[in-house]
């Protein structure tokens, strides 16, 4: 028995070195196009990597033995583990590897920076979108919308792969990229659309788009110069009145002029005793240019994306609104929710559920993009 434990535990470790780049994060090496690498944990004081037949090794390949779970601080010149000092950690295990206590497939790279702990997840693409879905949407909506998500999540992976290929990680785990949780809550339909879509992304004149999405466009999707100053061919924005009939379609939100205040202060703007806020121009798209704040200081004027930024994204939901100040607070009501470029998730599944394939959704909200085949591991 304990010979067979060594076999394993050999075997283990070779696939492990079998896994890890010859380099460090940020490293030009070419990394396949089925392995990605995502951010999981950022600025952290302190981290706990756990799991089953979990195997460590330095920045110099050798193998450290420590016995899980193992907590990390950041240490003068590196991270620490029992007051040993390491320059940089990697972590695999013989299951899942368990952060913080969340399950992750592949391995994890650790190292310090100046703000705290820094854990990137790398592991292969597929893996990656079937622990997105159930974060992004729900596995439980038609088909051909999850097929629709696992394409445009693939396709937003493999853009930003390749234009962060010399940094330590290719996405954040959050709404600045796409949303990732590891594998706590892969199911079968998720990696049924995944499956189904292996490799598949969308191209626009051979190149791979950059294919963002979002919730709720409130029926118009937004051009992409709009909101970044950039205009894409298959970002223009279409009609969509699918998703017009989705609660999240329809919001308000009240907020007293002080809070809006706070929040302005908090950002580095400066304003005093601000009584009014005063919508500005529309867009192409019906959405708002300007925001004007009103204050005994002086006028503010934001865009509608810095506006919403400042206040919160989740708060302010799009730039699709009108606001009137009575009584010290200002109303606002909204159509939408996110930026409004690229695929609406909800016009999406409203397009799946009247019988449209995943395909003629994606042709539909990316106009002019080609499916094709990026690589095939089918």
């Amino acid at each position: 028995m304990r010979s067979l434990l060594i076999r394993i535990s050999v075997t283990l470790l070779l696939a492990f070195c079998l896994l890890l780049p010859a380099t460090g994060p940020g490293s030009a090496v070419d990394i396949p196009a089925e392995t990605i690498r995502i951010a999981i944990v950022k600025n952290a004081a302190s981290v706990v990597v756990d799991g089953d037949g979990l195997l460590a090794r330095r920045e110099n390949g050798d193998a450290v033995p420590l016995a899980p779970p193992v907590t990390i601080r950041p240490g003068d010149n590196g991270l620490t583990i029992d007051g040993v000092i390491y320059r940089r950690l990697s972590f695999a295990g013989a299951g899942s590897l368990l952060v913080n206590g969340k399950p992750y497939r592949g391995m994890a790279d650790v190292v310090s920076s100046d703000r705290g702990i820094l854990i990137v997840n790398e592991l292969p693409l597929e893996d990656y979108l079937v622990g997105l879905i159930n974060c992004e949407i729900s596995s439980a909506w038609p088909m051909e919308a999850v097929k629709a998500q696992a394409v445009i999540a693939r396709t937003y992976a493999l853009y930003r792969r390749k234009l962060r290929m010399n940094t330590p990680y290719h996405l954040e785990s959050s709404v600045l990229d796409q949303v990732y949780n590891g594998s706590l809550i892969e199911d079968s339909r998720a990696r049924r659309a995944v499956s189904e879509t292996s490799g598949q992304v969308l191209t626009h004149n051979g190149s791979v788009i950059q294919a963002f999405y979002h919730s709720n466009c409130g029926g118009k999707t937004e051009a992409s110069e709009n909101v970044w100053g950039m205009s894409l061919p298959y970002l223009r924005g279409v009609s969509c009145e699918y998703c017009q009939g989705n609660p999240s379609s329809v919001w308000t939100q009240k907020l007293e002029l002080a809070q809006i205040e706070e929040r302005l202060r908090a950002a580095g703007f400066r304003v005093a005793a601000v009584n009014d806020i005063r919508p500005g121009p529309l867009n192409s798209r019906g959405r708002l240019k300007q925001v004007t704040i009103v204050s005994t200081g002086g006028d503010l004027t934001l865009t509608g994306d810095q506006f919403r930024k400042v206040l919160g994204y989740g708060v302010i939901k799009s730039t699709n609104f009108s606001v009137r100040v009575k009584d010290g607070a200002a109303h606002f009501s909204g159509l939408g929710n996110g930026h409004g470029v690229g695929l609406c998730q909800w016009g999406a599944k409203q397009r799946a559920l009247a019988g449209f394939s995943y395909t003629e959704i994606l042709t539909y909200y990316y106009p002019g993009t080609v499916l094709e085949q990026f690589f095939d591991i089918r």
